[in-house]
C-alpha cells in the first residue's frame, strides 16, 4: 500500500473519531463534556493536516461511530475511551513508520500520546470508582449460584424447584453481599467512595446474574438443559466482564477471563458431586 492510500485511511480515521467525541460529549457533564471536545478539536485538526497532504476530502466511518455510541451507552465512558484509544494506538504505530516521508505527522503523533497520557485520565466517571464492588458482586454471584444451581440439579431433577431455590439463595446473598460490602467501605473511611453506592453496585451486579442463571429454569423443563444454558450464560457474563476490567484497567483480558471461568467450573463440578451423593445418601425423589 502506497504513501497516500496509508495517509486517506488515516484521514477517515481521524474525522470518524472526531464525530465520535463530539457525539459523546453531548450526553456528559461540563467536565466531561470540555474533555472530549478538547480531544475532539484535536481529531479535526489531525484530519485537516493529513488531508494538505493528500488533498481529498474523506468520509468517516458510520459503522464505527454506531458502535462507540452503543457501547457507551451499555459499558460506559471510560470503557468507550479505553477501547477506542486501544485502536489510536495501533494506528500510532503505523503514523511512526510514515514520519520521515511526512513530517507533518509528528504532531499528530504527540497530541496521540497526549490523548493517552492525560486526556483519558481527566474523564470522572462514577462507576469506575466502585469497579471492585462489581467485580465482588459478580463473582460471588457466579461461584456461588453456578455451585448451587449445579447441586441442586442432580439432587432435585426438577426445573421450577431448582429456580425457586435459585432465587431465594440468590437474593438471600445477594443483600447478605451488598451489607458486607457497605460495613467494609464504611470501616475503610475511603472519601472516594460512597459505602451505600458501593453496597448498590455489589447487590445490582449480584442480582443480575441471579437473574440471568436461573431464568432457563423457568424457561426450560428438562433441568439439564437449564443447566447447560445457565453455563453458557455465566460463560458469556465472564467474558463481557473480564473484557470490561481488562480494558478499563488496562490488564491482560485471556488471563482474567481464565482465572474467573476455571474458578466458577472447579466449584460447579464440585457442587455435581455433592448433589449426586446428596440424592443418593439421603434419598431424595422428586
Amino acid at each position: 500500500m502506497d504513501i497516500k492510500s496509508n495517509l486517506l485511511k488515516f484521514q477517515k480515521n481521524e474525522i470518524t473519531e472526531h464525530l465520535i467525541y463530539l457525539k459523546l460529549s453531548a450526553r456528559q457533564k461540563e467536565n466531561n463534556r470540555k474533555v472530549l471536545e478538547r480531544i475532539a478539536r484535536d481529531e479535526r485538526s489531525h484530519y485537516e493536516i493529513i488531508k494538505g497532504r493528500t488533498g481529498e476530502e474523506v468520509e468517516p466511518s458510520q459503522f464505527k461511530i454506531f458502535w462507540y455510541t452503543v457501547l457507551s451507552y451499555i459499558f460506559g465512558l471510560t470503557f468507550t475511551l479505553k477501547a477506542m484509544e486501544r485502536g489510536e494506538r495501533l494506528a500510532q504505530e503505523n503514523y511512526e513508520k510514515i514520519e520521515r516521508k511526512f513530517p507533518e505527522i509528528k504532531k499528530v503523533i504527540e497530541d496521540e500520546e497526549r490523548h493517552e497520557l492525560e486526556l483519558i485520565n481527566m474523564i470522572d466517571e462514577e462507576r469506575i470508582g466502585y469497579i471492585s464492588s462489581m467485580v465482588l458482586g459478580l463473582n460471588d454471584a457466579i461461584v456461588e449460584l453456578t455451585g448451587t444451581l449445579a447441586g441442586l440439579t442432580f439432587a432435585l431433577r426438577n426445573s421450577r424447584i431448582v429456580g425457586l431455590a435459585g432465587i431465594i439463595t440468590g437474593i438471600s446473598a445477594a443483600l447478605s453481599m451488598s451489607v458486607s460490602e457497605y460495613l467494609s467501605q464504611k470501616s475503610e473511611a475511603d472519601e472516594g467512595k460512597s459505602p451505600l453506592k458501593a453496597a448498590l453496585y455489589t447487590g445490582i451486579a449480584y442480582i443480575a446474574v441471579v437473574i440471568m442463571l436461573v431464568l432457563p429454569y423457568f424457561l426450560l423443563p428438562n433441568p439439564f438443559i437449564s443447566l447447560a444454558t445457565a453455563v453458557i450464560a455465566v460463560i458469556l457474563i465472564i467474558s463481557a466482564f473480564t473484557y470490561f476490567v481488562a480494558v478499563v484497567k488496562e490488564q491482560r483480558y485471556l488471563s482474567l477471563f481464565l482465572e474467573m471461568l476455571l474458578l466458577s467450573m472447579g466449584v460447579m463440578i464440585a457442587a455435581f458431586g455433592v448433589g449426586l451423593l446428596a440424592r443418593k445418601f439421603l434419598g431424595i425423589e422428586t
